[in-house]
């Protein structure tokens, strides 16, 4: 509160005003030493320099030495402010020793001083300390007012004039450390700004950054390039309006607001890494890499969104070369097929018993080379449907699906594969999931229970594709034990489940598990062999219909794979269904003028 009401100077004036008392009180140490070393001089009598002096100096310049500079840390005017107090003490003591007598002269000037220097603590502060010294003055020291020397009329009236003095040497000397402290602070908020804006703008990949409600509150120059909107333009505009990205590639739709990236980030707190054809502001498209990602900041025990960044960058070139690395393999694949499925058939006649006649021995080579064909050939389809997720020409007709009856039969189709290799197939259809959507298998055995009814809309082909590549995965994997197929769900996803209890996956190579040509390296997999593409496809198919497919598994113990579907509601797949047999008619005729044409 004191700090608040005194005014501030540099610091080199707290400094100058430290020095002097310091050399005062020395001064008064040094006389009375003298004083007491040649008691012929009568100094003590003369200046007053009795024992009170030596005690109070010597404390003040311990203050000076050690406590003033840990006040002064925090607030030099107040360090200043108590040794202006203390050192009313020594004088007071010798002006009351002199008795106005001519010798006090030498105080009264340094009193004078110190008056002009206590007006760097302001107006208020001086004229306060001025009127607390002439009250002390008129009731510690016998002033005879009838015979008032020149000493004693100097000392009550020279305090007051020389604090007006002060006032005027002072008022253009002070400063508000507050003010100090927020021009530093803000001479280094805008150090710091300028460097982060120099680090943005010379980032070639463009950012955005935006606000709660999605305005833009930040856009650099790659941004502005790419999207075709200048920064002083965009500044404050929805990034769904200088982000614009497109839903369908042949028809240039946009993405509805509740689809946009940025709008999923605001509302689910989550991270968003995608690839997507954006359109600039001429309507010229172009594919973005894009990552957004929430800000979050502590608040209260919890995180508080304030807002999103976007980074981006033209990745055209990179999907160039990808579309034809995709053709190429398409078309060699394509090719390749043709010439090992005549292959194949050749073997096939070959060890037809009716069409040739071929010893054991030609047989068991036949044999083998039939089936490493087959093997070819699955792998040449395998990239064949591989390039076509990737560029989107994968074909998917989806209709409306009874995920428990699907399941059912699918299952019928699976259980000879596992118990062909001795392995039990089990069947577990749960009405219930937990919270962290995975079933819990808690009915019995190879049971079939009564469940809900889940209807999801899927392709049935592209579906049973995925689920018997996941199950003939376990089978393939699991030398003795079980496989199980499950089906269960909530409100919003029906949710298949394959576990198996095989060796198990290692937890580094879960992530992954669904990338093109990834397999896990062990004796296992080796021994077994596969192409590394079927797990990438099927995550490719789930996507297709909004999906997720993931792992989970510890070695040792077997693995578990999810795969979650949107579920529909009886009202929209009964709407889906009345879609679907209006489109038909449509489309049968469609196809009967073709045929006749």
């Amino acid at each position: 509160m004191l700090d608040e009401l005194m005014q501030h100077v540099s610091k080199g004036w707290y400094r100058f005003l430290w020095a002097f008392w310091v050399f005062l009180n020395i001064a008064f140490i040094t006389a009375y030493l003298v004083s007491r070393k040649f008691p012929h001089l009568n100094l003590e009598y003369t200046y007053g320099l009795n024992d009170a002096v030596i005690y109070m100096s010597v404390g003040i310049l311990a203050y000076l030495l050690t406590a003033y500079w840990l006040i002064a840390r925090s607030s030099a005017a107040l360090a200043s402010f108590i040794g202006s107090l203390m050192m009313v003490l020594p004088f007071m003591n010798v002006f009351n020793e002199t008795n106005q007598s001519t010798s006090s002269l030498i105080y009264v000037a340094a009193w004078l001083l110190i008056s002009v220097l206590v007006g760097m603590h302001g107006l208020v502060i001086s004229l306060g300390a001025m009127l607390v010294s002439f009250i002390y003055i008129l009731l510690e020291i016998e002033f005879d007012f009838a015979n008032l020397k020149p000493v004693g009329l100097l000392l009550i009236l020279g305090p007051p004039i020389f604090a007006v003095i002060s006032y005027f040497f002072w008022r253009n000397r002070f400063i508000s450390e507050s003010s100090e402290r927020v021009k530093k602070l803000s001479g280094q908020l805008k150090s710091h700004e300028q460097q982060l804006e120099i680090l943005v703008q010379s980032i070639t990949d463009g950012i955005i950054a935006v606000d709660t409600v999605g305005k833009i509150t930040l856009i650099n120059k790659a941004a502005s390039q790419l999207t075709g909107w200048p920064e002083d333009e965009s500044d404050g505009l929805d990034a769904t309006a200088v982000l614009r990205l497109i839903k369908d590639p042949k028809s240039d739709s946009l993405l509805e607001d509740g689809e946009h990236p940025f709008n999923q980030v605001l509302l689910k707190h989550q991270p968003v890494n995608v690839t997507l054809q954006m359109l600039n502001r001429q309507n010229k498209s172009m594919f973005i890499s894009l990552a957004i990602s929430p800000v979050l900041l502590p608040s209260e025990g919890k995180n508080q969104l304030v807002g999103a960044v976007a980074v981006f960058r033209d990745v055209n070139k990179e999907k160039a070369e990808e579309q034809q690395r995709a053709e190429f393999i398409s078309t060699a694949s394509h090719e390749m097929r043709t010439p090992v499925a005549a292959i194949e058939g050749y073997l096939a006649l070959a060890l037809n018993e009716n069409v040739s006649k071929i010893d054991n021995n030609a047989r068991e080579y036949l044999t083998k080379a039939h089936l490493s064909t087959e093997h070819l050939g699955k792998l040449f389809q395998d990239l064949l449907t591989s390039a076509k997720a990737e560029d989107g020409r994968l074909t998917s007709h989806p209709e409306v699906v009874e995920m428990g009856d699907f399941v059912t039969q699918l299952s019928e189709d699976l259980r000879f594969g596992a118990e062909k290799k001795g392995l039990k197939m089990e069947l577990v259809m749960n009405s219930s999931a937990n919270n962290s959507g995975v079933i819990d298998a808690s009915s019995s055995g190879g049971m079939k229970t009564v469940q809900p009814i889940y209807y999801c809309y899927i392709d049935p082909d592209r579906v049973r594709e995925v689920i018997t590549n996941v199950f003939d995965n376990a089978v393939k994997y699991t030398s003795e034990g079980r496989v199980t197929l499950g089906l269960t769900g909530d409100e919003n996803i029906a949710q298949v489940k394959i576990s198996d209890t095989g060796p198990g996956i290692p937890e580094e190579d879960l992530p992954h598990l669904f990338q093109k040509f990834y397999r896990v390296d062990n004796s296992a997999t080796r021994a077994i062999g596969g192409t590394g593409l079927g797990l990438f496809i099927c995550k490719k198919i789930v996507e297709l219909y909004n999906g997720k497919i993931w792992a989970e598994s510890k070695v040792g113990e077997g693995s578990t794979f999810y795969i979650n579907f949107p579920r529909l509601t009886a009202t929209r797949a009964e709407q889906l269904r009345n879609q679907q047999a209006s489109a038909s008619p449509q489309t049968s005729k469609v196809e009967t003028s073709t045929a006749k044409a």
